[in-house]
Order: structure tokens, then C-alpha cells, then sequence
């Protein structure tokens, strides 16, 4: 992936705007229709082809082009380009029929059959072997079309089969196993093996962690999530091979779902041109503008910085949840600034025209059932004209300088059983990104083992399960004049998901001055000093070897008077450990982001301000008006409302 990830062979300049089209659910002259309400939109690209291999290919090696061909044209001479989809995210019926292995199976054994989507395993021969047939006749057909942007590898990546847990998976597991520990002693040391008496003899004899009758081996667990990680990437990789192969000027991209636990994006985002995103925040859920910021400045770190792509969102409701809220008015054009704000160079929909069958004809469009007089199609035509005025931002950058660690082996390894509480890896992500949301400070997301030296303050909340390597890493913030933030939860386990001995923390013990001799999670506690007043969730027995208490538990019994939040100074740095939940924990953000000097302001609720180029958004998700000094300007925001403001 380069700086200019987004940079096409059409040497498009306009944002993306658009959304999946599916004109094969629709008779051939609403298409025309459809072109003349993209245009009057301002339309720049569409997804084609997502779910329509069964259209493509309806009897094997038989293929049927002349539609796609026909409507690749239309949308040429219509000035929209294409992301044409590979179509390999839901097989169809006859290859199910000649291959019935290729349907995935669950833990307990359930095989799941035709008639939803992504109806396959990942480690099926026979579906690699089609799909890359697929892919390739797909390359040879289209990479010379006029219409071409970008190639778009099957859809939505592990959304509905993460694992599988048939016998072709397990077959794929032991090579995976092979290849990482050499030999079967390697494997019994790293997964614990003498406990339980769950020694291996050769790696025939390993399954994956199938439904037991007590808790599965904790290391065997979590190596199987990284192998369905690494297997779901394998068939990306599969079709983007030829993708290179036949087409190797055409951009590429698959569209990933912002914080999804199954995949380990770090490991997947240097096999493509630019990173996209699907995001559908709940517009019941007041935190939905926060947790949204979270996955878009993710996406952007993934990038490394560079431009990404929102490749699906909702115009309105979703078909999904439970109870499924339409968005209100302003909330849909709010959360694509938003995204415009944190480094998108696009905003896409799912999808262009609501669908009158399927399990998706409740999921809203840029064209609703209700037609062109509409609000929600109103809203696509003034989004369409907005994003239009913002096409110099495309390719410009977003600078941070606090970053958090995303360590997706670790929120594996936290959410298993079997541990001392019940905690939520996002949670603890959540509540440190919240306060800094709140304060205008723009947030990159960072590998344990990746480049920290941009970033003032690096804090690493609830990495569980990181090697020495990264708590070396980590542990070099504070010695370069950086501030660390060292939350609980940290480091307790290595890679292995062994526990680490002699006060926890490894190689972090030095950076922060402190031994963790005993966890002890809290229904509810308080603590005295930095931060002070209630705590919840967790406390820790911790003993300072050279730094100094900022804050300590008060009436907690066995905790009372020990450490709960602790500083030691290391040149022009500091490290930080914090060994509780604050619910003041807004005191102790702003006290690491004075002291290492980084701007911030604490901004009305709902309220967000971000800078990219040379412009700074202001975006008031709250339903009443604002004043925010910006530049040294009172800058007032009506009811979901944004000002968009040149430096």
C-alpha cells in the first residue's frame, strides 16, 4: 500500500460517491431510469457484480457476460465508473450440488446449507478452484474496460462464517501448525499440553476446538483464530493473485466491517491498494457518532494514514437489528462528513435502488421504494452536490499524534472463558477513545510492534496476550521523551496465552516502575487522587518499585491504600499504569495530554472537530445548537448540523 493508494488508472480527481448497484434484480428499462438518477446525484461510482455468480456463471463453465458487458457501457457513457466486484462471496446452487463439501460447519457440528449467503468454508479446495475460474474469466473480459476504477475481492470477509470446523478445516489447521511450530514438542510446549492430559503425539492428531465437554485448551483457541484469520486471507489473496496476474494496473480493494473481532485487518491490509470500510452505526445508540469515529480512524491506521474508502453505509434504516431505527434527518450526511473528515476519499451506500425481494428489501437506499419524491433520495441529490465541492481533499491526510493499540490476538485471548472476569476488549478500547473524542484529539491506531515514534502519547488498553517484542517496543515511548499509558490487563499473558510470571507485565515492568502481584476485579470501588472518586470493574494488588502513586483505592479492603493509577518519569517521559476503571478517567487524559504538550478542548456533548488538509470540520451530532472556538473563532453548529471551515 503507497501514499497515494486511491490514485486510479482513470486519474479520477472526484470523490467516490455511489453505492452497490444491482441492476440484475430489476427489468432492463428501469436501468435507464437509474442512470439518469445517478446523474441528477452525482453519481462518480458504483459496486457492480457483488452477488451475482449464479448470473455470471449459471452453469459451470458457462458464462453469461452479455448483460455485465451491457451495463459496464451504460455506465461509461453515463460518466460513473465501476468497482466491479469479483461475485465470489455466495456460490451458487450447482456448485453446492457437485460439491456439497464446500458448505462450512459449525462448532457443534451443524453443516450450513444453500440459501442465505457466504455459504462456503475457507479452506475448500473446491471453492478456491471456482472462484479464481471465476475471477480470472471476470480479469480477461473487463481489465481493458473504459469503465473500470477498481476490483473489489468478494464482499464482506468472515461477516457470517469466521470458522469452520469441518475436517478439511482441520486438515488445513495441522499445515498451519506445521508451518508455525515445526514439530509436535514445539506444539505441546507452546499450547500447555500437560494440563488435562492433552498431550499430542504428531499432528494428525489435532482438531480444531470443537465443542468439549469443559473449556478448550486456551493457546489451541486462540491459534485457531489466527488460522481462520490467515484462511479467510488466503482466499483473498487467491483471487487477488490473478487479479495481478491479468489486471495489474487496476487498483484493488475488499471491503472490511470496521471493529470486527474474527479478522486481524494488521495482517491483511498490505495485500491491498486501499482499505475499505462497511459501517452501519445504530441510530438509537447515543455513542453511535463515537464509535463510528473509532472505526474510521481505524480504517485510516490500517492505511497507514493514507486515504480509505467508506464502500457501504445506510441511508436510512437497516433490515437487521432488532427494532431498526430510521436515521434522522441530518444524521446520514453527519456521519459521511465524518468519514470525509478522518482521511475517506469516498462515500458509498448500500446500495443505489431498495430492493423489492430478498432479506434486504427493508434495508435503505439512495433510491427508497417510495422513488425519486423522497426525502432519503433528496439527501442523496444535496450529499452528492456536497461531497462534489470537497474533491480537493481526495488524497490529503489527517495527522495524529496520540495513538492506541489495536491488538486483535489479544481481544481473542481476553474473550475467551476461563478468566479472572468477564471483560470486553472494545470496552476497554472505548472508554480511553471516548475521552479523547470528546476533547477534539485525533486518534491513529497502532500494532504493539509497529512504528511508534510519531505519536506523543501511545496508550495500550487491555493488550492482553503481546509478545517481548512489542512490549519492548512499547517500552520504548517513555525513553524517547514519549508518554506511555499502560491500562490493566496488559501483558498478563505472552503470545502463547501463557501467563506471565513474577509480576505480570514483562518486559513493561522497567518502562513503569511496578509489579502486579495479584488481580482483583471490583463490582465498585473509589480511589483518591488523579481521577479520583468511583472505580469499577477492576482493581490490582500492585507494589511501585520506582514510581510514584498518583492515585490509590480507598475502602476496598485488601486494596485499601495500594496504588490504582502510577507515574514514573524516564528522562523526558513517562509511563503510566492504570489499574482500574475511572469513571473520572477524562482528568487523567488531560493531564498525560498537558504534560505532553498536546492541544485539546473539551467540547459540548455529541460535538466533534477534526482537521484534514485545510480544512476543519465541525460536526454536532446533538440535537441542539453549539458554539465551538475553533481557530480562534466562535463557530456555532445548528441541531445536527456541520460547518466545514477553511484555515
Amino acid at each position: 500500500m503507497t501514499d497515494d493508494a486511491l490514485k486510479s488508472p482513470s486519474g479520477m480527481s472526484a470523490l467516490w460517491y455511489g453505492g452497490d448497484y444491482n441492476p440484475e434484480q430489476w427489468p432492463r428499462e428501469v436501468w435507464d431510469d437509474d442512470m439518469r438518477l445517478m446523474r441528477r446525484a452525482g453519481v462518480t461510482v458504483a459496486t457492480v457484480g457483488v452477488f451475482s455468480w449464479a448470473r455470471l456463471e449459471p452453469r459451470e463453465g458457462e458464462y453469461d457476460f452479455a448483460w455485465l458487458d451491457e451495463l459496464m457501457d451504460l455506465l461509461h457513457a453515463n460518466g460513473v465508473r465501476a468497482d466491479l466486484a469479483t461475485a465470489t462471496a455466495s456460490p451458487p446452487k450447482w456448485l453446492v450440488d457437485k460439491h456439497p463439501e464446500i458448505l462450512p460447519v459449525t462448532q457443534d457440528g451443524t453443516v450450513l446449507s444453500f440459501g442465505g449467503r457466504q455459504h462456503y468454508r475457507p479452506s475448500s479446495a473446491a471453492y478456491r478452484t471456482h472462484a479464481t475460474r471465476l475471477v480470472r474469466a471476470m480479469a480477461e473480459r473487463y481489465g481493458d474496460h473504459p469503465a473500470l476504477e477498481a476490483w473489489h475481492v468478494n464482499n464482506e470477509y468472515g461477516c457470517h462464517v469466521s470458522r469452520d470446523y469441518s475436517d478439511e478445516a482441520a486438515v488445513g489447521f495441522r499445515v498451519w501448525l506445521r508451518e508455525r511450530y515445526g514439530d509436535i514438542d514445539a506444539l505441546n510446549e507452546a499450547w500447555g499440553t500437560a494440563f488435562w492430559s492433552q498431550r499430542y503425539t504428531e499432528f494428525a492428531q489435532v482438531d480444531p476446538p470443537r465443542v468439549t465437554p469443559a473449556g478448550t485448551n486456551p493457546t489451541q483457541t486462540l491459534d485457531f483464530d489466527r488460522y481462520s484469520s490467515d484462511e479467510l486471507r488466503a482466499c483473498l489473496r487467491a483471487e487477488i493473485a490473478v487479479l495481478r496476474e491479468v489486471t495489474p494496473g487496476i487498483p484493488i480493494t475488499t471491503n472490511f466491517m470496521g471493529l470486527f473481532k474474527n479478522i486481524d485487518y494488521w495482517t491483511w491490509a498490505d495485500d491491498l491498494d486501499f482499505i475499505s470500510d462497511d459501517l452501519y452505526p445504530d441510530p438509537e445508540d447515543p455513542d453511535s457518532p463515537m464509535t463510528a469515529a473509532m472505526a474510521r480512524d481505524l480504517m485510516r491506521s490500517l492505511g497507514g494514514g493514507a486515504p480509505w474508502m467508506l464502500m457501504e453505509q445506510a441511508t436510512s434504516a437497516v433490515n437487521w437489528r432488532e427494532f431498526n431505527a430510521p436515521k434522522p434527518a441530518g444524521m446520514h450526511r453527519l456521519l459521511s462528513l465524518q468519514c470525509v473528515a478522518r482521511g475517506a476519499d469516498g462515500i458509498m451506500q448500500f446500495q443505489w435502488r431498495q430492493s423489492k425481494a430478498g432479506s434486504e428489501k427493508f434495508h435503505a437506499a439512495m433510491v427508497p421504494h417510495a422513488g425519486e419524491d423522497s426525502r432519503i433520495y433528496r439527501d442523496t441529490e444535496a450529499l452528492g452536490a456536497e461531497l462534489a465541492s470537497l474533491a480537493d481533499l481526495r488524497g490529503t491526510r489527517c495527522e495524529a499524534r496520540v495513538a492506541m493499540v489495536m491488538d486483535w490476538p489479544s481481544w481473542w485471548a481476553l474473550e475467551q472463558g476461563s478468566m479472572p472476569s468477564t471483560l470486553s476488549y472494545l470496552d476497554q478500547l472505548t472508554r480511553w477513545y471516548r475521552e479523547l473524542w470528546s476533547r477534539g484529539v485525533l486518534v491513529d491506531f497502532v500494532p504493539a510492534s509497529g512504528d511508534l515514534d510519531g505519536y506523543d502519547v501511545v496508550i495500550a488498553a487491555g493488550a492482553l496476550a503481546l509478545d517481548d517484542a512489542a512490549l519492548e517496543n512499547l517500552a520504548t515511548v517513555p525513553e524517547r521523551g514519549g508518554r506511555l499509558v499502560v491500562g490493566y490487563q496488559t501483558a498478563v499473558l505472552d503470545e502463547r496465552a501463557h501467563a506471565r510470571l513474577d509480576g505480570y507485565l514483562g518486559a513493561l515492568q522497567g518502562a513503569l516502575g511496578v509489579r502486579v502481584e495479584e488481580l482483583w476485579p471490583l463490582r465498585a470501588g473509589r480511589i483518591d487522587g488523579l481521577a479520583g472518586g468511583a472505580v469499577t470493574e477492576w482493581g490490582e494488588i500492585v507494589r511501585t518499585v520506582d514510581a510514584e502513586a498518583l492515585a490509590t483505592f480507598v475502602g476496598s479492603d485488601d486494596l485499601d491504600g495500594l496504588p490504582a493509577i502510577t507515574r514514573k518519569a524516564s528522562g523526558d517521559g513517562a509511563a503510566y499504569y492504570v489499574a482500574t476503571a475511572p469513571a473520572a478517567l477524562g482528568d487523567l487524559v488531560e493531564h498525560v495530554l498537558a504534560e505532553a504538550d498536546v492541544d485539546f478542548a473539551r467540547l459540548p456533548a455529541g460535538v466533534e472537530v477534526v482537521t484534514r488538509g485545510d480544512r476543519t470540520f465541525v460536526l454536532n451530532h446533538a440535537t441542539a445548537s453549539c458554539t465551538v472556538a475553533v481557530d480562534g473563532r466562535a463557530v456555532e453548529v445548528g441541531p445536527r448540523d456541520a460547518a466545514i471551515l477553511r484555515r
